[in-house]
């Protein structure tokens, strides 16, 4: 199916051909990369080093005035940061009334939680209310100020002693009206214990129109006025039952860690072996895909025409009516010899047109197959190639840690920022804190009708995070550049090597590496600064979007979704010539502008080879990864659940919690590795591509220009070499005197 014969080419006018550029020409001086080559994008380059010492002032005026222990310890109501300072020795935050931050929904995040909130030296481990002391000294008779008030939990100012009305304390949040048994989190004490929360919860009885519970009978039957608790709690024990079933995942990570690894190391040395493998499989598989799919459409053609002819033979017809769709009563229409005729000649026209495409690209698609096979052996005979992107991902992790420290810095250079506790009065009568409003504190008012909400109110914290935010998105840019500049010089200098692997230059990744650092830093630069771009006006969208969730425009809501979508094809789509103009840069040396210029004009010369190679790269690499992950899914599997006994007299599968854990974590892992690999074999692929278009244009198989083309794509495109390039006969008649 594959063999020889004169493709048609891509551009058949010389109209097209001028819209697209002319055919590149024959450089009898030209062997592969240049070597001979000049920096270029030098004023791009600059503007990135400037930009990058921007970002390290940045950081270094962070370090120097922010403080993280704002950020990594809890602060309370006044201001003061719990375990830090004159607090030392209370580290933990309590709150007089959690269940105030429950009805502040997702605001609590931003606007803080509208209850005071103090330092402590260990967080509550038992139950009080208020009232409780209440029935105490009331037995007692009269006013009286008992031990009880010990257990009170109060401002720092307040001494409740010397007050003789604990109701005057609670009413003015001088002190809390309650509190539970509690754990710390992150120094915050949050309930613990809620199966008894909850129990306690459902004791309490409605009374007054459902502003005020009466506890049950073993408290006493005091009044407590106070929200449901019962609903609080249930938020809380969800967190706890995440908290929990998190422990067990960690347990079962650090029982079985050392398999895990084991783990990805037979993935990657799949992956591995499957590359390699790809070069005598790649044919097959795209060719029984191809196959499995017109068997599954010609099965579908003919069950759809059986029904149809059982159906007439039956006489079942009925009349179409749109109220049965509506009802979504589709088995309605299955019952219909129309239905079953219309499915036959839909999917008879749709297989014709179907297999007339592929009669048609039968040629191209050959072309891909031998295309991806020499990328297999291009791999295979620089196996560095494969581990090259640790280096560049040890790269974005160290920036990545950077950036996060900076950020954090950053984060904490803020004032403190207080908010008054305003309040709206709902329906049924219940107070809500609904709004918070931003206030001056001062003697009187801080910690009572003015609390700490959060750190910031620095107008220059916003610009420097967002400034930040767009220089990560530009280096993490530029590092994926960098590797892909690299590899596209080491497989273009396997391409242009007229004897392979002999000719290959020694340490092609290396120099390759070296000619990007050395020559197109500004290129790169350019490049993913425009990548950089618009995903930063992705973001801003998401930003906007996420304003408007609560918006009633729906006018406004529409055009950012097609903003949204429109701005993700263009990122596609650059990313798209940025990878090819790095080819281009990487083979001939020339600016980015000219480069992505070259590569466009070039892929439009060849638009539907470029279309095909392009799909089938994109099945065979998805077939890739499934297979090795599934097969990694499948080992562990039944591995973890111990199906495999083979090796129980040498090692043997660790009880876990849920067996599941380390086999979800491989197969995650497997797919990422995947990635990694075959984003390598991606862009041998898409290199070796770009290389042989030009080898087409520039050379005709003469002796003055020989292809450099494979045997196999010769073969396919019904091409050879004349005769012999020189330097090869040279070197055969060199071997032969050595020989003697």
């Amino acid at each position: 199916m594959c063999g020889g014969g004169n493709e048609v080419e891509d551009v058949t006018s010389s109209e097209d051909g001028d819209r697209f550029g002319k055919a590149r020409q024959h450089d009898p001086k030209f062997k592969g990369p240049l070597k001979d080559r000049s920096c270029t994008d030098i004023i791009c380059c600059a503007i990135f080093i400037f930009f990058v010492v921007g970002m390290v002032a940045c950081s270094v005026v962070g370090y120097a005035r922010g403080d993280p222990i704002k950020l990594v310890y809890p602060t309370d109501s006044f201001g003061n940061i719990c375990g830090d300072g004159d607090y030392a020795d209370k580290p933990y935050l309590v709150f007089f009334d959690m269940l105030q931050c429950t009805k502040m929904g997702v605001a609590v995040i931003t606007l803080g939680c509208p209850t005071p909130q103090v330092c402590v030296a260990s967080c509550p481990t038992d139950y009080w209310v208020y009232l409780q002391t209440i029935a105490v000294e009331t037995a007692a008779g009269g006013p009286y100020v008992s031990a009880e008030r010990d257990k009170m939990i109060c401002k720092y100012s307040v001494d409740p002693m010397t007050v003789s009305s604990v109701t005057t304390l609670v009413d003015d949040e001088d002190c809390a009206a309650y509190y539970v048994n509690t754990t710390s989190v992150i120094n915050r004490c949050i309930p613990s214990i809620f199966l008894d929360v909850r129990d306690w919860a459902a004791g309490l009885t409605y009374t007054d129109g459902g502003s005020t519970y009466t506890m049950s009978s073993n408290t006493g039957g005091e009044n407590v006025t106070a929200s449901a608790l019962s609903d609080a709690s249930y938020y809380l024990a969800i967190f706890y039952e995440a908290k929990e079933f998190g422990e067990l995942l960690y347990k079962d990570v650090v029982s079985s860690w050392w398999m895990i690894l084991v783990g990805f190391g037979m993935a990657m040395l799949l992956c591995m072996i499957w590359i390699v493998l790809m070069r005598w499989i790649a044919g097959i598989m795209v060719w029984v895909t191809v196959g499995l799919l017109f068997c599954i459409l010609g099965f579908a053609i003919y069950y759809s025409y059986s029904e149809y002819y059982d159906l007439k033979s039956l006489n079942a017809t009925s009349e179409w009516g749109y109220s049965q769709a509506f009802a979504l009563n589709f088995s309605y229409y299955l019952n219909l010899k129309e239905t079953w005729l219309a499915f036959g000649c839909s999917l008879s026209t749709f297989t014709a047109i179907l297999l007339l495409l592929f009669i048609f690209l039968v040629k191209r698609i050959c072309i891909a197959i031998e295309l991806i096979k020499e990328a297999s052996r291009a791999v295979g005979n620089m196996f560095s190639t494969l581990f090259w992107p640790i280096f560049p991902f040890i790269m974005q992790i160290a920036f990545t840690g950077y950036w996060i420290v900076s950020v954090v810095y950053i984060a904490s250079m803020g004032s403190s920022e207080f908010y008054s506790n305003a309040t709206n009065t709902s329906t049924d009568g219940i107070n809500y804190y609904l709004t918070r409003v931003p206030c001056d504190s001062n003697d009187t008012t801080l910690g009572s009708l003015c609390d700490f909400v959060k750190y910031g109110g620095d107008d220059y914290i916003i610009p420097i995070q967002v400034f930040m935010l767009f220089m990560f998105l530009w280096i993490m840019n530029f590092i994926v550049a960098l590797s892909q500049i690299t590899l596209a010089g080491a497989f273009a200098s396997y391409y242009w090597a007229w004897n392979k692997p002999d000719d290959i230059p020694a340490f092609p990744l290396i120099y390759s590496f070296y000619r990007a650092i050395r020559y197109h830093l500004g290129s790169l630069a350019f490049g993913s600064f425009i990548i950089a771009v618009v995903q930063m006006i992705r973001i801003i969208l998401e930003y906007v979007d996420h304003k408007l969730k609560g918006s009633e425009n729906q006018v406004a809501k529409f055009f950012i979704k097609c903003l949204k979508c429109c701005f993700w094809c263009l990122e596609k789509l650059i990313k798209f010539l940025n990878k090819n103009a790095y080819i281009i840069i990487a083979i001939r040396g020339k600016n980015f502008c000219f480069s992505a210029k070259d590569a466009f004009f070039l892929i439009m010369r060849n638009i539907v080879r470029v279309i095909v190679l392009d799909k089938v790269a994109d099945f065979l690499l998805f077939l890739s990864k499934l297979v090795c992950t599934a097969g990694v899914f499948v080992a562990s599997f039944f591995w973890f659940k111990g199906q495999i006994t083979w090796f129980n007299d040498y090692v043997s599968v660790p009880d876990l919690n849920y067996y599941l854990t380390p086999v979800i974590i491989l197969t995650l892992g497997t797919y990422l590795l995947t990635c990694v690999f075959f984003s390598v074999y991606s862009m041998a692929v898409d290199t070796l591509f770009l290389c042989f278009l030009e080898d087409l244009e520039m050379n005709d198989g003469s002796a003055e220009k020989p292809y450099y083309m494979s045997k196999g794509l010769m073969s396919i495109l019904g091409k050879k070499n004349k005769e012999e390039k020189p330097e090869k006969v040279e070197k055969k008649k060199k071997k032969k005197k050595d020989d003697k």
